[in-house]
């Protein structure tokens, strides 16, 4: 969820202290890099009924393939879970009359695992704080998947957080070895170590793989370094990766499927605009199941302005046209979490390089995998498609 810009906020909130505490819910670092991917899938999926449901649940398979290990391995599962569940939030504050605020609460109130469903839930405070979007940015999925290093994590997900600030503030170094997961150990005490065994690689893997890049700065007493901060700036290479709220034209897939047929982001956009994603994806489907068409762009064009395929006669046609929009719709239905599960599993299906490659590009509307697209949701959505 993107931060509330500060032109919609009032009172307190446009304060110059709360902006520095945009951050201020401060999770150890201890955990590994596959428990704080976990902490981000779980946090995702529950986002939306964070405040109003007690508990939240998720299928082990979804789980599985978010984070990237073996569905079987049920004890790596409890042992990242066990993780969550043993780590401290904190956080320190301005509530919403001004008053400072601070509090600690379990990462995850508990977690259990029955019948292949994890269930888990968070303290009530805990869920309120996380829940507010000034104070939590939530991180993207997509990105948090190329990292490596659990420390590159860890810097990502507490300078992200102060992306439209453009700097994190100064730390005390005390501050960014718990962020770090490394203040229990002598070997950091020494500035040099840290930054030579932390700090410079998390710092050059956070701007080769993410959407930002930061610059350390740091802070003197004397001859020894007492502070840090990271200065924060998009990385434009990288910046298309950003999901946004979910509605933005440009993360759907008529879209993408659009741009794959050759036609502008200009056109692209008003396309949409004008004739609504579900009216576009039809003539899509028109057109690919038309033999010979040699620009399929203008024959696009030519689809939505005369509005071919419409007439009756054009029943098989039509019923492909209406059978991509039900699957439009059950993408729709799904959690955003759920989505990405269901992509990475129909490319795991598919083993011609061809079709990955076209799926990849265009989504379910990948003309290419028209049919299989039909057979997975089928097999996932007994009758999905019944009276089509």
């Amino acid at each position: 969820m993107d931060t509330i810009p500060k032109d919609a906020l009032s009172g307190a909130l446009r304060r110059e202290s709360v902006k520095k505490n945009v951050a201020a819910i401060h999770v150890s670092g201890k955990l590994s890099l596959l428990q704080r991917k976990l902490s981000n899938v779980l946090l995702l999926n529950a986002y939306d009924t964070l405040v109003t449901s007690a508990s939240h649940r998720i299928d082990a398979r979804t789980l599985c393939l978010m984070i990237g290990y073996n569905s079987n391995d049920t004890d790596t599962l409890k042992t990242a879970l066990r993780g969550l569940a043993e780590t401290v939030a904190e956080w320190d504050m301005l509530d919403e009359r001004g008053r400072q605020e601070w509090g600690v609460s379990a990462l995850l109130s508990y977690a259990k695992l029955r019948d292949g469903i994890c269930e888990y839930a968070y303290s009530p405070a805990l869920a309120e704080k996380l829940h507010d979007p000034k104070v939590f940015a939530l991180i993207n999925l997509n990105i948090q998947r190329q990292f490596t290093g659990g420390h590159a994590l860890a810097l990502y997900e507490n300078c992200f957080r102060f992306v439209n600030t453009g700097s994190t503030g100064w730390w005390p170094l005390e501050t960014f070895r718990r962020l770090m997961g490394v203040d229990g150990s002598d070997y950091y005490k020494s500035f040099k170590q840290l930054n030579a065994k932390v700090i410079k690689s998390a710092v050059a893997e956070v701007n080769k793989v993410s959407d930002i890049i930061v610059t350390p700065e740091t802070r003197k007493m004397g001859r020894s370094v007492t502070d840090i901060r990271f200065r924060i700036k998009r990385n434009p290479q990288l910046a298309m990766m950003n999901i946004d709220d979910g509605e933005g034209v440009r993360t759907g897939a008529v879209y993408q499927r659009l741009l794959g047929l050759g036609v502008s982001d200009r056109l692209a956009r008003q396309w949409i605009s004008q004739h609504g994603e579900d009216h576009v994806a039809d003539k899509i489907a028109y057109v690919a199941a038309q033999d010979g068409v040699k620009s399929p762009a203008r024959y696009l064009s030519a689809a939505l302005r005369e509005d071919f395929g419409e007439a009756v006669g054009q029943g098989p046609l039509v019923g492909r046209a209406a059978r991509l929009k039900r699957v439009q719709d059950l993408v729709a239905a799904r959690s955003p979490t759920q989505r990405d599960a269901d992509r990475r599993l129909f490319l795991n299906q598919l083993a011609d390089s061809g079709k990955r490659a076209d799926f990849e590009r265009h989504g379910w509307m990948s003309a290419l995998n028209a049919e299989a697209v039909f057979a997975f949701w089928e097999d996932l959505e007994p009758g999905a498609f019944d009276g089509i």
